[in-house]
């Protein structure tokens, strides 16, 4: 037990000699280093805090709203392209029953010489009657 004893004493008097230099050290230090106010830096960082918060909301917002206008124009091209798709049927039909030799006939023939296929002119010749 007296040995315990001595080895805590050893100890105590070792640490209250390394702790005033370590103090001594330290208001050295922070001498150098202008002090703020522990509120102000305590506000200041607390408000960078809340701008990161925001400016990170911000940057979820406008992904989510350039996702939705990609969602849009894929909806929209899908939408067109179904329309075509049932122009095209239609355009056949009215190809299929066309009599050349009518007026309605005639007509077409020459109005299809400035498109690829018949029926691409007739597509376009029904786009723009309906």
């Amino acid at each position: 037990m007296d040995s315990i004893d001595k080895l805590l004493a050893e100890l105590e008097t070792e640490y209250k000699g390394v702790q005033p230099q370590q103090q001594s050290k330290s208001a050295t230090a922070k001498s150098f280093i202008p002090s703020l106010p522990k509120s102000a830096s305590f506000m200041d960082n607390l408000l960078a805090e809340v701008k990161a918060d925001f400016a990170e909301e911000d940057a979820a917002i406008e992904l989510k709203r350039q996702q939705e206008v990609e969602q849009e124009g894929i909806r929209q091209e899908k939408l067109k392209a179904k329309q075509l798709e049932a122009l095209k049927v239609q355009a056949k039909k009215w190809l299929a029953k066309v009599d050349p030799l009518s007026s309605e006939g005639l007509w077409f023939e020459r109005f299809a010489e400035s498109y690829p296929s018949k029926l691409e002119a007739a597509i376009e010749y029904l786009r723009s009657n309906e």
